[in-house]
Order: structure tokens, then sequence, then C-alpha cells
């Protein structure tokens, strides 16, 4: 159902779970005279067209560079028939109910319904108070442009029927959203909302924000993971010009100065003893070594038949997004406020109230824009410390985490370790199984380290990347952990980066044993009609199967998950097999409906530069405790010279509901970089990156 809120502008609200097929725009029941039930709008998407003709929507995600408000305004104003430059989607404050949560590819899907339906019951409530306003039939009203044309020409903005739009309940036209053969805007390939603030540097950040009073803070952290002070010398350190404190924080020893060139001064001037933290002991063999024991090994095969195995190992990996981790943060006696970019703000505001020690009630969280999340965001590390900075230190704090800090004791996607057989007979598999382990999060429950993190729990079920994908008969598979006192997190596409590589890479594997060609192979065992057309659009538009120079290859992978389904096809120069370039990726996806095509491409090709970064360079190594790299100069991401010289994504058409995309792409990227790896140097890779 949507809502009308008591407001003197048009202002409606429609619950996040708004289904399209059933909500009819009516009146909700009235609680005494002239106020309107509404139910809790924090559980709602809320839409106000304002005098000045601006409709303003206050979006419950968060915006980290995939696009979401740019989608959101494309539906408003597809319903609304407003100008893209009319809308405004400003990011939501915590609430206090309901969803909130930026993640799982769901974003468009899960705001698709609603936000068409508020427009389409504005644009209704609108054109019918133009008909009044004008004594006519409002069936002979148009919309276009934020405004309602009458058919002599007359025009009214939005803005000005706003206020008489307020006070209607029931429309002279119908509140439904369009058919999609009659979208405008949705499905047209869309610049971004907000590219030109972005380019002129007029979109703000964290870092941008000039909080009253906020002071620049940095943090010295032990040179190991989970590593504790000791003692602490500060005596230079608050010596020196434009300290304003130093004050001990769980994670090591915090900073407040006047610039961040004084905070990073007075921070190399504090000498500290550090106790080494509980991996201090351990390095990447070690770690390897419990993951690998820690992966069953797969019973007897079936009767009679022919086994292809193989054994993988990934690294850790760091979310390494573009903008650092930054927070500003004012406690004070009796309430907090917080400025930072957060996926989860609802669990980070009870996170922080906990942490100094104030009721949930009394901390207020600003949702800022994110300079990439890759699921870094879902964690909200910075925030916690920067609020218990500003309570130690007494005053508001702008705090700030290097790379360097952020790589070395940020959160990291887990080391895992994967075992998988398939079982084939006359030609086909009949029997397919995959065990893995990964490392667990077990650090205890003390301030930063605790947050709940999305990461598959030990079980002896099959892994969701397994079921339904092929016809490879009987699918078992078992998952399980390793507990290490490590700060994990949710990396981009989670578990199946990892897992869908691997199978893919054994697909071809699988292929080459029956001696039949990878393509041809999974045309024939793919379950999924739109898979099939996927793997035959790439394949296609490809040239799959042309030859290649020696040491050269191209390589295919496909992935089906949130709704959605996508190939990509890669080729790869290994004459260096030292030295692997990507010199072609060719990627086709059918999400449903896609909103923004413009969008999508651009998400499929950062999957692809994630593809093409951890399969061939990108990890982290862990020496006694410690992380080894500390920034891009070592952390090797892909970088403008390892992009593939040729980029092209197709979207295949569709009428169905949107389906997710922020994620999808990253395991069939991987997995085509590896096959064509495999297949340019002849060899059989097994340890991710491929540098390590």
């Amino acid at each position: 159902m949507v809502y009308s809120l008591a407001a003197t502008t048009l202002t409606i609200a429609a619950p996040l779970a708004c289904d399209t097929s059933s909500a009819q725009g009516s009146e909700p029941h009235r609680d005494g005279p002239g106020v309107l039930v509404t139910g809790a709008d924090e559980e709602m998407l809320v839409l106000e067209v304002t005098r000045a003709n601006k409709v303003v929507v206050r979006l419950p995600r968060v915006e980290v560079g995939q696009g979401i408000t740019t989608a959101v305004a494309m539906m408003i104003a597809e319903e609304l028939d407003a100008r893209l430059a009319d809308i405004d989607i400003p990011l939501a404050d915590a609430r206090t109910k309901g969803n909130q949560s930026t993640g799982g590819s769901s974003s468009v899907s899960s705001l698709y319904g609603p936000a068409r339906q508020l427009a389409a019951t504005a644009r209704a409530r609108l054109v019918t108070a133009a008909a009044r306003r004008w004594h006519l039939p409002a069936w002979t009203l148009r919309t276009r442009d934020t405004m309602v044309i009458a058919p002599d020409g007359r025009t009214a903005t939005f803005g000005s029927l706003s206020a008489s739009a307020a006070g209607i309940r029931r429309t002279a036209v119908s509140a439904k959203p369009k058919p999609a053969s009659r979208h405008k805007v949705i499905g047209r390939p869309t610049n971004r909302v907000d590219a030109r603030d972005l380019v002129t540097g007029k979109a703000k950040y964290t870092g941008d924000l000039n909080v009253a009073g906020a002071k620049p803070t940095v943090v010295a952290r032990p040179p190991t993971i989970g590593g504790k002070v000791l003692s602490v010398d500060d005596r230079a350190a608050r010596a020196m010009p434009g300290v304003h404190a130093v004050v001990r924080v769980p994670g090591g020893v915090a900073v407040v100065a006047e610039t961040f060139h004084h905070a990073f001064q007075a921070r190399d001037a504090l000498r500290i003893k550090w106790a080494p933290g509980p991996l201090a002991a351990l390095s990447d063999d070690g770690i390897r070594a419990r993951l690998r024991a820690a992966v069953p090994r797969p019973g007897i095969p079936p009767r009679g038949t022919s086994q292809v195995e193989g054994e993988f190992a990934f690294a850790f990996v760091s979310h390494a997004p573009m903008e650092v981790l930054t927070a500003i943060a004012d406690v004070r006696a009796h309430k907090a406020e917080v400025w930072f970019s957060s996926q989860t703000p609802m669990e980070a505001r009870d996170t922080i109230a906990h942490a100094v020690g104030l009721p949930a009630s009394a901390v207020t969280v600003h949702v800022m824009r994110g300079g990439g999340s890759f699921g870094r965001r879902l964690t909200f590390d910075a925030a916690v410390e920067a609020a218990q900075i500003s309570k130690a230190a007494r005053r508001p704090v702008k705090l700030m985490w290097s790379r360097n800090d952020d790589t070395r004791h940020g959160r990291m996607r887990p080391a895992s370790h994967h075992r998988i057989r398939a079982s084939h007979k006359d030609g086909r598999v009949v029997a397919f199984t995959h065990a893995m382990s990964s490392v667990n999060e077990s650090y205890g429950k003390n301030g930063t380290v605790s947050q709940a993190v999305f990461t598959r729990p030990a079980s002896s079920a099959p892994a969701p990347s397994d079921f339904g994908l092929y016809n490879f008969g009987r699918i078992s598979g078992h998952s399980d952990g390793v507990d290490l006192a490590m700060p994990l997190g949710a990396w981009r596409s989670v578990d199946s980066g990892t897992m869908r590589t691997a199978e893919e890479i054994m697909v071809d594997e699988v292929a080459r044993s029956l001696g039949q060609d990878p393509v041809a192979f999974r045309r024939t065992t793919l379950r999924n009609k739109a898979v099939r057309a996927v793997l035959e659009k790439v394949a296609r538009a490809g040239d799959w199967g042309r030859a290649m120079p020696e040491g050269h290859g191209q390589g295919v992978a496909v992935h089906e998950e949130y709704g959605s389904c996508v190939a990509c096809l890669a080729e790869i120069d290994a004459s260096d097999p030292k030295k692997p370039r990507v010199t072609r990726v060719v990627m086709a996806a059918d999400v449903g409906t896609a909103v923004n095509p413009r969008g999508l491409e651009a998400q499929l090709m950062g999957t692809a530069v994630d593809g093409i970064s951890t399969v061939l360079s990108a990890g982290l190594h862990i020496d006694r405790g410690a992380v080894r790299e500390g920034s891009f100069s070592d952390f090797r991401w892909a970088r403008q010279r390892d992009a593939p010289l040729h980029f092209e994504a197709h979207i295949m058409p569709s009428k169905g509901e949107p389906g997710g995309a922020g994620e999808l792409g990253v395991p069939a990227a991987s997995g085509a970089v590896a096959n064509a790896y495999a297949r340019a140097s002849g060899t059989r890779p097994r340890r991710f990156p491929l540098t390590f």
C-alpha cells in the first residue's frame, strides 16, 4: 500500500516490501480528525514533491559508486514523467526500524517496486490536482518534464501543484506503474546523475566535511594483527606543535591534531612497546596447511567411473576501496553524532552506542557516500574507533585510516582451500563433489573486532554455487572453517568468487578429459536456458575457438546468482608466463530488467578487473602474524596497464523483474581468466593469485 503522510507538500510513502501487483494506492484509515495513520514511516521509502519543483526521495541505502542513486532516480523519473535533473536522492540517516542494508546485490531489486509505485501514485495525485484547478477531465492531461500539461497548452509544475495534491486521497487517473512497453527512461543507457559532481569535486565524502571542532586524527597500530599496547611514552608527541590529544583505544594509540600532517608526525614520535598478536607464530605456509587439513577427502567414487580432481588455494584479499576509511564523531555526555559511509548504518549505530555507553536512541548516524566499498563498508571499524577516541579526548574528531592501516589491520576476504572431484562415465559427469575450508574470524568480543560478517558457517551441505547450474548427477559438498584471530569481511561476491572460480576451472578440465570443447561441453550440460544464452552470446561475440598465437589463449566461465546470470570470455597473452596480460574481455549478462544498462556495463567492467586482479596478481601474505603488503605498491591490483585492451558487455533483453548485478560478474570473470591462462600456458593453475 502507498500512504499519504501529513505534510504541507505532497509526501507519500511505500513500504520497502511493496508489491506492485497488489498495491492500489488506497487511502489509509484515519485515527481522529485530520490524522493519517501511515504506519512506521521509517520502514518506508518516502517521496516528497517540493514547492521548488524538486522530487526528493531520501534513500535508505548507501551510494558507494555502484550507481544506486542514478537507478532510483530513473525509476522515479519514469513513473512521474519528471526530468532526471529535478530528482534528488539524498542518503537517509540510520533508522530505528526496517531494512537499511546495502549488500547482496539486492538494492535495485528491492527498490524497483516501491520506487515505481511511489512515483506512479504521486503522478496520479498531481494530475488530479491539476484537473481540479483547471476544471478539466483528468484523462485529458499529460505529464512531461516535471509538469502537467493541459490540451490547450497550459502547464503547471509539479511544485506548484504539490500543496493541493497533498490533500487528495482518491485520484481521477490510475496510480498503477507503467507497463514495460511504455518505458522511456528505464532500460535506456543513462549517465550517472552525480557524474558532474564527481568529476568537479562537488560531491562530498566524509573527508570533505567540516564539522565544527572536529580535528584530524590518526592511530598508531601494532606491527602484528591483534597486537596490544603494553606501554606508551607520548611525551615527545604531546610536546609537538598542533597536537591536541593523545589517547589509548583498543586498536592502538590515537593522536588528535590540528592537521593530518601534525597528526602523522606526532604518531611517528610515539614510543610504544607492543605485545605480539595471537598469530605472531603463524605465516602463510602454516595457514595453508591448516586449511588443507580441514578439507575432507571425497569418499569412494561411483563404480566404473573415471575421476578428474583438483585442489585450489586462494589467498587473503583486501577490499582496497579508493577512498580510505574516514569517520567523524562527536560524542558528548548524553548524545553522539557520527558521519561516515556505511552499508549497515542501523547495526553501526547500535554498536557505536554500546562502545561509548549510550542508548542507541542517543546516537545519530549520518550516512555519507563512499568512494568504493566491495563489502568493506558492511563493517564499521573506523566509526566505532572514532567514537571511542572522541569520548576519550572529549572533543569531536575526524579519524582517517591510512591505506596502510586498512591493508594491514582492516577486513579482508578469507583465505580458502578447495578440493573438487568430478566422476564421469560414458561421456558425462555422474557425480560432483566440492569440499572447502576457509578462515573463520575468532577475535573475541572486544570493540571493533566483534562485528558480524557475511561468511558461510561450517556445514556438510553442498555449496550454493553447485546447485542447479550443471547436470552433473549426484552433487555433494562440505564447507568448514579454521578459527584464526583475523579481521575478515564479506568481499565482493563473498564465497562465490572463489568457489565458482575453482568449479569453472574443473569444468574446463573435465571437458578436456572427455575430449570436448569447453563451450560445447557447457552447452550440453548447463541446465538453465538463460545461462546457455549468455554463454552463446560471448562465444559468438568473442569469436570463440579462433586461431591464437603461441602463448595466447581464450577461456570462458559462467555464473548464476541473485536471480541473474552471466558469462565471460577472456583472452590472455601468456607468452611470458610470469607476466600474463589479459587483452580482451567479452561479457554477457541477463539480469531481468536492466534499469540502467550503462551502469550495468560499468559494474561488469569492474568485476572483470576484480577477476584479473585476484587471479593474476593481488593477494595478501601473512608473515609471522603481520600482513606483508601495505599499499597499492605491493598489493598489486590491476592498473591501467593491466586492463584489457578491449572490453565489451552485452545486456540480454528481458521483461522480467530486476535481479542482482553488482557482484554477479566476479566469479565468471575470475574463472574465464584462469581458464584462459591454463590454455595459453599449458598449465593447470591451482594457487591464486598466480604470482604467490
